[in-house]
């Protein structure tokens, strides 16, 4: 994911939610060496997720070592559902196992509380 910014996204990059409770995908990455058409593809899916119904918004760090944590926010489980099987979003997960990580996990967790300065 890129640093470009959405209606769900403050520009310093922290997502605007709403109350919980909501859902939240934390997925983590390790890249390998390359662009490879990466950096396009996560813009797209940047774009396609920010349209789908049922989500809150994004926040996405990678460091120097190509380890990286993306969380994206969701309204519900059937969201995040009809999220991994969008067509275009399988596409890029294909790609993802092939191409663009080393290694990932994907953790599905329910938001109770949140606080923010």
């Amino acid at each position: 994911m890129s640093s470009h910014s959405n209606e769900h996204q403050e520009p310093s990059g922290i997502a605007k939610t709403p109350e919980p409770p909501y859902y939240a995908v934390i997925f983590s990455s390790l890249r390998t060496a390359g662009d490879n058409g990466y950096g396009d593809m996560a813009e797209q899916m940047s774009k396609l997720a920010s349209v789908q119904p049922g989500f809150l918004g994004v926040e996405s760090a990678r460091d120097s070592n190509g380890l990286g944590i993306t969380v994206s926010y969701w309204e519900s489980l059937d969201a995040i559902k009809n999220w991994k099987a969008n067509p275009r979003h399988l596409t890029a997960q294909d790609k993802g196992r092939t191409d663009w990580y080393a290694s990932y996990g994907v953790r599905i967790s329910r938001v109770e509380r949140n606080y923010f300065f």
